[in-house]
């Protein structure tokens, strides 16, 4: 099984400029590509699927044991010729030794290339390299050098020899840029010229990574692992479930919905900006994404603000994060300007000038609800500049460190917060949705 780790020493050195440039390079030589992100990021994934052409997944080793991991990058890659894993933050970031690329390349036994980026730096890249390799246990086999001028490619070249590491190639300083945002990069719909730029990235990579011998390297033994129970219940029919999906809100985990479908449910999308109302359904996911970018869209669409409230009030299970949570506020703030959200939350929702919150938390309930029983805890994410006047109090969300805070608007039917779900951290938060969804479709048949 052909899989590979493109890993990076920090934030923005350019694992995801090299990551994509090595997809689409492969893409172009007509290979059957699977894509992955370590981590939770939603942004990333995207530029993958635009290249690849089929959905990208996470592997998230906070999220999910070991045997899960191993699962959802099997699943994910049985029909392709190689399958392409893009680091987080730097190679060893995580929390408790979980969450980094470096605990994803122990535990799936696949192979790291790290990114350096070498701009203002030369003999000094040798001394990076060798804490890197050095640093702790890992499955490190080279690196790729971004922003090297082709001038110092021997020097580094000689570097790799005394270190015995491999060298797989460098990415010149180029005018090809990816914006970025408060979240990260742009989400990939918003650039209009980016497959222009994707194809000029490939271009980079045919002549100066070496792809031959990426692919080469990338051969590893299949992971023993067995397939997780996913219950799928003796329903009346299959519940639908519908799900937003649009330009603000956007941030959706493929395996998310991958694992409702294996459990009986069809899934349908629809669009808060544009449609008049939702379809006909027994389940309602309002994911994140940038509302505040559709603000005034949003808001005029009162027809659809109308009738989610109305379907929320009358017992649809739902679940909305992040975006989601935003868009189910009486109101939204920005730039000065007020604008009518859905009316579900009673509150404001506000932009801040830092990070609200930021990074993995466990969340533990304080009452039943539609996910879980009192006292159940399962692992998410935050990361968001907004702030709620009403975030809720359902349940308590703790830091590795320690800190914790209340958070949430929960019930028997509904589940609204700024935490992101990730539904293979615990299958069950999934099935106790569905099951809700199929005893409110059969109610209003």
């Amino acid at each position: 099984m052909k899989r590979i780790i493109i890993g990076g020493t920090h934030s923005g050195c350019g694992k995801t400029t090299v990551t994509c440039a090595v997809l689409q390079a492969l893409c172009n030589r007509k290979m059957r590509v699977a894509s992955f992100k370590c981590g939770p990021d939603y942004i990333d994934p995207m530029f993958h699927e635009k290249i690849i052409g089929t959905s990208a997944h996470n592997l998230d080793s906070f999220f999910c044991d070991n045997n899960t991991l191993k699962y959802l990058l099997c699943e994910n890659s049985s029909n392709a010729d190689i399958s392409v894993i893009e680091g987080v933050m730097g190679f060893y970031d995580g929390v408790n030794g979980k969450g980094s690329a470096c605990s994803v390349s122990e535990i799936t036994d696949t192979k790291a290339i790290v990114v350096i980026d070498c701009k203002g730096q030369s003999q000094s890249i040798g001394a990076v390299m060798k804490g890197f390799l050095t640093y702790k246990k890992n499955n490190i086999i080279g690196f790729i050098f971004n922003r090297l001028p082709e001038r110092l490619v021997p020097m580094v070249q000689k570097i790799c020899d005394e270190l015995n590491t491999e060298y797989f190639g460098f990415m010149p300083t180029n005018k090809i840029t990816i914006e970025s945002r408060h979240l990260g990069l742009v989400t990939a719909d918003e650039i209009v010229d980016l497959k222009e730029k994707m194809q000029a990235l490939a271009d980079l990579a045919e002549k100066h990574i070496l792809l031959d011998k990426i692919i080469d390297f990338s051969e590893s033994d299949l992971p023993d692992f067995t397939v997780p129970e996913i219950n799928k219940h003796s329903l009346k029919r299959p519940p639908v479930i519908v799900v937003a999906k649009d330009r603000a809100f956007c941030f959706l985990y493929s395996d998310n919905m991958g694992l409702l479908q294996k459990m009986g449910c069809e899934i349908r999308y629809f669009s808060p900006l544009t449609d008049k109302e939702i379809p006909e359904a027994d389940g309602l996911i309002l994911c994140g994404g940038y509302p505040e970018l559709y603000a005034e869209q949003l808001s005029e669409n009162k027809s659809m603000l109308n009738d989610i409230k109305t379907k929320i009030s009358g017992g649809m299970p739902t679940i909305a994060e992040c975006g989601g949570f935003m868009y189910l506020h009486n109101e939204l703030e920005k730039d000065g300007k007020t604008y009518k959200m859905a009316g579900v939350i009673d509150g404001k929702v506000f932009k801040t000038d830092r990070l609200q919150r930021f990074g993995y938390i466990t969340l533990t309930a304080q009452r039943d609800n539609l996910l879980c029983c009192k006292n159940h805890s399962f692992s998410t994410h935050e990361f968001h500049y907004w702030d709620s006047t009403a975030n809720g109090l359902d349940f308590t969300a703790q830091k590795a460190d320690g800190r914790e805070w209340k958070c949430v608007h929960s019930g028997e039917n509904f589940y609204a917060g700024f935490p992101h779900l990730y539904l293979y951290s615990d299958i069950n938060l999934a099935e106790n949705f569905v099951l809700k969804c199929a005893e409110y479709g059969e109610i209003n048949e």
